[in-house]
């Protein structure tokens, strides 16, 4: 299970987490993590763009733990995860948040899967090549949805 001490499953994520603010990333919280699990991913989609689940990060190789720290630092490779690695999402290697245009309602989905090793990704790689890199490695997966207007 994944939950945020910054907005309630469902609940509208506040503005610090959103392009039209601080645009950091929100902690997330995981329990009944697997005794197995050895890393992290998370993609973040925003499911009412006109691009289906147009993705606003990627990040891969979070060591296994229950607490995922808020405002993640930019960058290829975040060092302050160990060896977590951001990927092109929204084509910056960071956390984008929400940021509708015109300020509609759209949901994002924060995707995060325990995998059972590291993967052996180059920063440059996209969702598309996380989720094919994860393949039959997954060991448990969690969404947490907000919405922003």
């Amino acid at each position: 299970m994944i939950t945020s001490p910054c907005f309630e499953h469902g609940g509208m994520i506040p503005i610090e987490y959103t392009g039209y603010g601080a645009d950091s990333s929100p902690e997330l919280v995981l329990t009944g993590l697997s005794k197995d699990a050895v890393s992290i991913a998370i993609i973040m989609n925003d499911m009412d763009h006109p691009i289906s689940a147009y993705n606003h990060w990627v990040i891969w190789n979070i060591p296994a733990t229950s607490v995922i720290p808020g405002n993640i630092p930019h960058g290829e490779h975040v060092n302050s995860l160990g060896s977590a690695v951001q990927g092109l999402g929204y084509g910056k290697h960071r956390y984008r948040g929400p940021k509708p245009p015109f300020r509609w309602s759209h949901i994002y989905h924060f995707n995060v899967f325990v995998v059972d090793c590291f993967l052996d990704l180059p920063s440059t790689s996209k969702k598309k090549d996380l989720t094919e890199a994860m393949q039959g490695h997954i060991l448990q997966q969690a969404v947490l949805s907000g919405h922003y207007r």
